[in-house]
């Protein structure tokens, strides 16, 4: 049975929106981190009104203490999260706890060291598999104008490096297409690409057969009732190109990306042009390619040299 809120109750449960909106609006984040941090402050206001059996108010989150924190990460262990997702949910605790900080005017909560990460290298795609992959997706498409647009935006992941949500979240603008792309990425933050002549033709090739128009201001990519294409359509297109392609599950859009990366670093790229293409706000970020390239010489190492 769920309890009736008191206006103590509501109160923290209101600073958790004041927090997501501060996200959306202050700090740009994306729509999908918003409410994914939102939900993970309202699970530590849930737990603390159980673990000190009161009510939870700006005061009780202010006085949260590193103990607490780590029994509620305890919690959310024994509900099956791993490694990853508990360095998350801290990272959120801490950007949360700090926001009712500066809101009651007293000091920083204190930092909790979060559970080692470890960083997997990311599995690209060869360059026949990701072209054969947007090929089998518009071969295997309904409608023909769905092919192609499968197809699209497909290129664009592997061509130009592209989020899928960036490449979905195109409008007409962009056209007419030259020899680069504006794209727009996390925090708003936007960055020019280069547009390969295939990629820019498979993207032409869509639009003429688009039978929705491709207004300025209105989605470039539409869905099949002409709305703005989902994500979640690509990756089901991807899902079944691998398994008609016998290709990995790790085989997804992403990966994709992580193709164009790799590619680009084999040939030569240097990490702060990688960067620039890829929209990462640090160079951290980048640098876990160099872990595929390096597993690649390894691999070369032990296929040729007589003594591996």
């Amino acid at each position: 049975m769920v309890a009736r809120l008191t206006l103590s109750e509501h109160s923290a449960f209101a600073l958790s929106q004041d927090w997501a909106a501060h996200l959306t609006r202050d700090r740009r984040r994306s729509a999908h981190t918003v409410r994914a941090y939102e939900a993970t402050a309202r699970r530590l206001i849930a737990f603390l009104g159980q673990h000190r059996a009161q009510l939870i108010d700006m005061g009780a989150l202010a006085s949260v203490d590193a103990a607490e924190l780590r029994a509620f990460l305890a919690m959310r262990r024994e509900e099956g999260i791993g490694n990853a997702s508990a360095a998350r949910e801290l990272s959120a605790l801490r950007g949360f706890l700090a926001f009712v900080a500066g809101q009651a005017g007293v000091a920083t909560p204190p930092r909790l060291k979060g559970p080692r990460v470890k960083v997997g290298a990311p599995r690209p795609v060869s360059p026949d598999d990701a072209v054969a992959i947007a090929e089998d997706a518009d071969e295997e498409a309904r409608h023909p104008w769905v092919g192609l647009r499968d197809k699209a935006v497909l290129l664009l992941l592997y061509g130009a490096g592209l989020r899928i949500g960036e490449a979905v979240g195109l409008t007409g603008a962009a056209l007419p297409l030259g020899d680069t792309l504006v794209v727009t990425g996390k925090r708003a933050k936007t960055r020019v690409v280069p547009l390969l002549p295939s990629v820019r033709a498979a993207i032409e090739a869509y639009v003429k057969e688009c039978p929705w128009g491709t207004g300025r201001d209105l989605p470039l990519f539409r869905g099949y009732k002409g709305g703005a294409l989902s994500p979640d359509i690509i990756r089901r297109a991807v899902r079944g190109a691998r398994a008609r392609l016998s290709l990995s599950e790790r085989t997804t859009p992403h990966a994709l990306r992580h193709s164009f990366a790799t590619h680009l670093l084999g040939r030569g790229a240097d990490l702060r042009s990688l960067q620039e293409l890829l929209g990462h706000a640090s160079l951290s970020s980048t640098q876990v390619y160099t872990a595929v390239d390096a597993a690649h010489l390894l691999d070369v190492y032990r296929n040729a040299h007589p003594r591996a």
